[in-house]
């Protein structure tokens, strides 16, 4: 057996080498940890408000999967009490046919037809029931009726299939979307969780003052319009009589100031946009619904300078955002996840128009 070679040590060049090697990494890997700045209040700001808007997006999106929900379990309640229906016409009518193929055998045997009939699946029998002549008129006559029975009945079944197959679909997109919504509510409390109360306070100034800015923009732009000649181009109903339907939005609306937004709920100790919206309507006895997107539908377009308390604002290109107007260039909306229910001026975000139901 040979040897073994002891390995070479490096020599003093590689040494060096190999510590300075070591030593840069180790100083990228400290300047790694240490390169990401600490977030400051506008950042964050930006980035909690981008959030919530994508969250109100996400909510609006659950709202209309919770009301397909709500309307599919209702479909399936009814088909599911008609095949109930349906079977229990089918039972009577094989008893009926159990009677005749009775009084057949103590005459002269089961008839091959009605013994088919019996069976599990009589359809069978029923397919060629046309060119059998065993069976008196009264026996065919019953024997179509239970065809045409089973018939509506088959339907029923496979509409009732269907109906759940796509009430478990809508049901896991609701609980993706949920799912959704809780993540960016929980990102935007972790950004927020990273500053100090001053930072915080500091971003609750920024938005009180864009708010105010975006009044008094929107007010300069109202005194324009009022001294421009031409009006916008749409004829518009005639305004809601005084003390009527509008007084009652408008007061309701204005009933629930103060109280908490909550995402996809609709009173009566919290709302989201929507939720506000058709819940003041209610109490005019008027019903719209669910959707913001939906509300844009449910009503006549009004002009902007046409606005009367108690008509729709809608915001956002996607709609998204709804509010009831008040007069005087303000509304009041449900705004998003830890704000509550409050007076704002219409100009404060992206103004798509005003709808009358």
């Amino acid at each position: 057996m040979g040897k073994r070679r002891k390995p070479t040590p490096p020599n003093r060049a590689r040494l060096a080498v190999l510590t300075t090697a070591m030593a840069g990494s180790a100083v990228l890997a400290s300047g790694t940890a240490h390169a990401e700045p600490a977030p400051t209040a506008a950042s964050v700001k930006d980035q909690v408000d981008r959030l919530n808007e994508e969250a109100e997006q996400s909510i609006e999106r659950y709202n209309g999967f919770q009301a397909k929900q709500q309307k599919l379990q209702g479909e399936a309640g009814r088909i599911q009490e008609k095949v109930a229906r349906g079977q229990e016409a089918m039972n009577e009518l094989r008893t009926r046919l159990g009677a005749v193929a009775a009084d057949q055998y103590r005459s002269n045997g089961i008839d091959p037809g009605i013994q088919l009939m019996l069976d599990s699946d009589p359809s069978a029998y029923l397919q060629r029931a046309s060119v059998q002549n065993q069976v008196a008129d009264s026996q065919t006559n019953l024997l179509k009726q239970a065809q045409d029975e089973q018939r509506k009945l088959d339907q029923d079944r496979t509409e009732a299939a269907a109906t759940l197959a796509e009430l478990d679909t809508v049901g896991a997109s609701l609980g993706a979307q949920k799912n959704q919504i809780q993540a960016k509510l929980a990102q935007t409390q972790a950004l927020l969780n990273k500053l100090s109360a001053a930072e915080r306070a500091k971003i609750n100034a920024q938005e009180s003052a864009d708010k105010a800015k975006a009044a008094a923009q929107q007010a300069a732009a109202a005194d324009r319009a009022s001294r421009a000649a031409e009006r916008p181009d749409l004829k518009a109903p005639a305004p809601p009589a005084a003390g009527g339907r509008a007084a009652s939005i408008v007061q309701f609306a204005s009933a629930q100031l103060g109280k908490p937004y909550g995402w996809s709920m609709t009173g009566p100790n919290s709302f989201d946009c929507s939720g506000l919206t058709g819940a003041a309507y209610r109490a005019a006895d008027i019903k719209l619904p669910r959707l913001s997107q939906d509300q844009w539908n449910a009503g006549t377009r009004i002009a902007r300078a046409d606005l009367q308390p108690g008509d729709l604002v809608f915001f956002y290109p996607d709609l998204h955002h709804v509010g009831i107007y008040i007069g005087d260039g303000k509304m009041i909306h449900a705004p998003r996840t830890g704000k509550n229910i409050e007076v704002l001026p219409i100009g404060v975000m992206p103004y798509m128009g005003g709808v009358r139901p």
